[in-house]
């Protein structure tokens, strides 16, 4: 069944914001049977200090900064102060964790105080992370030492200004309280804002226990908020099945194009909406590298750089496993529905993967070959040690002539006759097309950010807080923000690591 008559005109009522109350919050996932979630209370912390309150995104979200920027709003943030339209809840989920089934997972940190409509017309959750014990907790505290609040908050807004899908973040606070992890840390909540907060993993909680009306009623919820124009189609649940599964498909392409590696692809980190979720051992690369892995837990290299497509269908057949009973009465007919809709994924992401590597390389036809020129160009920096990031962006500053002026791009590679080599197949093919070198150059300049979030500039920002000095965090957010940007008087922050910064291991920080 979908939504009954009455909570959907419960959720239809759509509260207003208040001086006492700036929020109005829509509850509507706690308004699903109880066990979807658990209602809890955030924790209390001595002494909450706002560390930024992410302004632009606050009006986005149709929400008065003015407002959320006092004492009140503060202890929202906090979660020392509930604001009446809230229902806080702790989520129930599952999840494949590095291929492991876990039956129980759920939001140990994190509490769904409820929905906010913005001003395009779209519900977005609003969650606090470090917010406490939850009865998903299992051993740990349920709180967030500032080191990952701090790199999720940078991470998340980073990825947005890139253009991805993804969730954003609303606040950080300190909390004027500390944390026990391999050491004594200072803590931190963080405000997170997505579009959803239902994973894959939601999905298999219900369907592993044989839960199959909670597959369903959530499939209905899923359906009526976040995809109410599939509800038309012949076989709904399909529909939803391809759907995600397409946009997950551009998701992953999305990242594999700016250099991004998410770190721990579980089921339980996979959003039925195709936003990027989650930010633990996640990174930027710095040089290239194909099988890049970060993740300090990852030793085998599962969810490294070029195994995330792979990563991302398997979660997804794992989705699918979920809605088998839906698809079809007939289990046949159910597997041959799935098989259908999971199709999707490899032409999603072949669109959006190659038309990006074109992009890349300042091609705007589309001739065959083009692909193995733009991978051969991966290759040869893979096997050079050439900087992700600053390859491209130097590329877009090249002429389809060879000047003589690649010398910084050149210096990029251990053996410049490498890039030499190649790039005289790449002009060879810019003379193909009509576009000037002025025109060209803009449009690769507007894909190739000269700026992403390298992890040594994280710990950098993170330890000028810790010192009282939010110069280098001001400073990265003002660059992130606006990632195809020169930005000459932060040219630093463009460069990678020196060998003393670099950085090989990445922690969840949980």
């Amino acid at each position: 069944m979908a939504l009954s008559d009455a909570q959907s005109a419960e959720t239809a009522a759509t509260p207003q914001p208040t001086a006492e109350d700036p929020f109005g919050f829509e509850t509507s996932y706690a308004r699903l049977p109880e066990r979807f979630y658990a209602r809890v209370q955030p924790a209390q912390v001595r002494d909450p200090k706002f560390l930024r309150l992410n302004t632009p995104l606050a009006r986005e979200l149709g929400l008065d900064p003015s407002k959320l920027e006092t004492d009140a709003g503060l202890q929202v943030f906090a979660g020392n102060r509930v604001p009446a339209s809230a229902d806080p809840i702790a989520q129930a989920y599952a999840g494949h964790q590095f291929g492991n089934w876990v039956p129980q997972l759920g939001d140990g940190r994190a509490v769904l105080l409820g929905e906010v409509t913005d001003r395009i017309g779209t519900k977005r959750d609003v969650q606090l992370k470090g917010a406490g014990k939850t009865p998903f907790s299992r051993m740990g505290d349920g709180r967030a030492a500032l080191f990952p609040v701090v790199a999720e908050y940078l991470g998340s807004e980073a990825m947005a200004a890139l253009g991805v899908p993804t969730t954003r973040a609303l606040a950080m606070v300190t909390t004027g309280e500390r944390v026990l992890r391999e050491d004594v840390r200072p803590g931190g909540v963080i405000t997170r804002v997505a579009t959803s907060h239902v994973r894959v993993g939601t999905f298999e909680y219900f369907a592993r226990q044989g839960d199959q009306e909670g597959v369903k009623l959530l499939a209905d919820y899923v359906l009526d908020r976040h995809y109410p124009d599939l509800k038309q189609a012949e076989n709904p649940y399909a529909a939803l099945l391809q759907e995600v599964t397409r946009r997950t498909g551009d998701l992953i392409a999305q990242w594999m194009l700016v250099g991004f590696i998410h770190g721990v692809m579980n089921t339980d980190n996979v959003s039925i909406v195709g936003e990027t979720i989650d930010y633990g051992p996640f990174a930027w690369m710095d040089s290239y590298h194909p099988a890049a892995c970060f993740s300090a837990v990852d030793m085998g290299g599962r969810y490294a750089f070029n195994q995330q497509p792979q990563m991302a269908h398997w979660n997804l057949c794992r989705f699918a496993e979920t809605l088998l009973p839906l698809l079809a009465d007939d289990p046949e007919q159910g597997k041959q529905a799935a098989y259908d809709a999971l199709a999707a994924f490899e032409p999603a992401f072949d669109a959006r993967f190659n038309a990006g590597l074109r992009a890349k390389i300042g091609l705007a036809e589309e001739l065959d070959g083009d692909v193995d020129l733009a991978l051969d160009l991966l290759q040869r920096m893979g096997e050079q040690n050439a900087d992700f990031t600053l390859t491209f962006r130097r590329l877009s500053e090249a002429n389809g002539a060879d000047d003589g002026k690649d010398g910084p791009l050149r210096a990029l590679f251990r053996d410049s006759a490498a890039f030499d080599a190649w790039a005289a197949q790449w002009r060879t093919r810019l003379a193909q097309e009509a576009r000037s070198d002025a025109e060209r150059q803009n449009a690769m300049r507007a894909v190739n950010p000269a700026f992403v979030l390298r992890k040594h500039h994280v710990y950098r920002a993170y330890d000028g807080v810790l010192a009282g000095d939010h110069n280098t965090l001001d400073a990265l957010l003002s660059v992130l923000a606006d990632p195809f940007g020169d930005h000459p008087e932060h040219a630093d922050l463009a460069q990678p690591p020196q060998q003393h910064e670099v950085v090989r291991n990445t922690f969840c920080g949980t």
